[in-house]
């Protein structure tokens, strides 16, 4: 089981890059004439939920530009309650250093939704060892530290950064997670196959807790799976008989949870979720969802689990607890959550949508 410190100045520390993603809804960009923004980052966007709707005192370790596009992150962060340690950069006032942009179109029905990005003179590519205070940041202790594959990808520096963040994690206690995020074109421009599984395993080798699925931990780590036949998208079968290699080659990793998703139109999803911890395994129920914007839903789904875990619940409990909160932020616009908490507890205990009145 997870040695969960009780308390600490923080419950849980993000590491990782922030982005504004820019969104026109359903109308795809080459017909748009207006988009909204969301400010996102698979690390911020944990931070901000388990702040946000569970109550939890947070914080974000990351890079920010001194410029417009980063006052409105600055803006967002401070709107979400999640304590800011930043890595300033000045703008040149042409070229960057930049906040990174997302785009995303939420396509409709049989239209898939569609994902593109600008990463160029990325601000959080540039972090190297060093540029973060963990001693200051750690020094009235924490209790979870997490960050991710992303991440780890944009530069050859920042696999460094997070080395060395959970090291200094560990030091103060708490417990160390990762969400693989295994993409392809990240890592194809940042050396290939053999960096990628290089890095992640210097990386897992310091983790707690892994957030993966099947191929996040065959491309991302290199782990063998079993020949497991699949009767569909929701059979965590292929999932769960990988993880005697887990424990096999990753003895450290005490814990990891994914969610299973079967997309039948981009606007209706089945949806489960699956945990190992500890040599057993756990399942959540299987939900259909009316989709309004996929995009933050497994980040939720990581956010209800952590929250769940940090607050002593049964491994059991606190996979409902994130398998519960990720539906319902796949129903709100954006990338980070806006649920109460009663709403994730009742769902998770088998709540409807029935009006509330």
């Amino acid at each position: 089981m997870l040695n969960i410190p009780p308390a600490g100045g923080l419950d849980f520390l993000a590491l990782g890059a922030m982005v504004n993603r820019i969104d026109p809804g359903r109308i795809p960009f080459r017909k748009a004439t207006q988009c909204a923004i969301h400010v996102s980052g698979g690390e911020f966007n944990c931070a901000a939920n388990l702040s946000d709707c569970f109550k939890m005192n947070t914080g974000i370790a990351t890079a920010m530009v001194d410029y417009p596009l980063g006052e409105l992150i600055q803006e967002r962060v401070r709107a979400m309650g999640v304590t800011p340690f930043y890595k300033m950069y000045k703008h040149n006032g042409v070229n960057g250093p930049n906040m990174a942009t997302v785009y995303s179109d939420q396509g409709c029905g049989v239209r898939a939704p569609v994902v593109f990005y600008n990463r160029a003179n990325e601000a959080a590519a540039q972090l190297k060892k060093g540029d973060i205070n963990w001693k200051s940041i750690f020094a009235g202790g924490c209790r979870w530290f997490h960050s991710g594959g992303i991440f780890a990808a944009l530069s050859s520096t920042t696999p460094d950064v997070i080395i060395e963040g959970m090291k200094a994690a560990k030091k103060a206690g708490a417990i160390v997670s990762f969400d693989l995020n295994y993409r392809a074109k990240l890592w194809q421009i940042s050396g290939g196959l053999d960096t990628c599984q290089a890095t992640l395993r210097k990386i897992v080798k310091l983790c707690d807790v892994l957030v993966g699925n099947e191929e996040d931990l065959q491309m991302g780590l290199g782990i063998k799976g079993q020949n497991v036949e699949k009767v569909g998208k929701l059979d965590p079968s292929a999932f769960f008989g990988m993880m005697k290699g887990v424990a096999k080659e990753l003895p450290n990793v005490k814990a990891v949870a994914t969610t299973l998703r079967e997309v039948h139109t981009t606007n209706r999803h089945s949806w489960s979720s699956v945990l190992w911890m500890g040599g057993e395994t756990f399942q959540a129920p299987q939900a259909e969802l009316d989709v309004l914007d996929r995009v933050g839903g497994g980040d939720g789904f990581a956010s209800g689990l952590i929250y769940g875990l940090l607050s002593g619940k049964s491994p059991e409990e606190a996979l409902r607890l994130g398998w519960a909160h990720g539906a319902l932020l796949t129903t709100f616009p954006g990338d980070t959550t806006m649920a109460s908490l009663s709403q994730v507890e009742d769902f998770a205990a088998g709540g409807s949508a029935r009006i509330q009145r």
